[in-house]
């Protein structure tokens, strides 16, 4: 197993990114009982233009998985803190149980200098939720955006 960042702007590689995006996103609706799940939505275009950093899991020559983070810098105080914010995170179903999601994690927590770290997932997406608690996320706010799918924020503090 290979990670490397992925060229977003490429179209063959977007391709890629949406598939596994869909593949991934769908499972995760049907496990979280909604019909409407705004990442289903995103198209090839949106990924394509996306300023987001992605790094994702070649095996055997396939995209097996792919985090999708940002840093965002924040005066806290007036002092500057960066916060590393992964966006999504997706494995190919064909990739489930392999470890790929905390590779992926572990690989960008470990790369990238920030202060803290925060995801966000459906508050009944217990797998998700143990997973980065595994890696040292805590559940620090709950909430209901406008789609109405209750969510939890989880935070981690950085290895800078």
């Amino acid at each position: 197993m290979m990670i490397q960042q992925l060229n977003n702007t490429a179209p063959e590689v977007c391709q890629q990114i949406y598939q596994v995006f869909q593949s991934s996103y769908k499972i995760e609706a049907d496990l979280i009982g909604v019909q409407n799940f705004p990442p289903l939505s995103r198209t090839v275009e949106q990924i394509q233009q996306s300023n987001n950093e992605f790094y994702g899991v070649i095996v055997a020559g396939e995209l097996a998985g792919v985090i999708e983070i940002s840093l965002n810098e924040f005066s806290v105080q007036d002092i500057l803190e960066t916060a590393l914010e992964i966006e999504s995170l997706t494995v190919s179903p064909l990739f489930f149980k392999q470890g790929i999601a905390s590779l992926l994690i572990e690989f960008v927590l470990h790369t990238k200098a920030f202060e803290y770290a925060i995801v966000e997932t459906a508050v009944v997406n217990q797998p998700a939720i143990k997973l980065y608690e595994k890696h040292g996320f805590r559940i620090f706010k709950q909430f209901t955006p406008e789609h109405g799918i209750e969510k939890v924020a989880l935070k981690q503090s950085g290895y800078k």
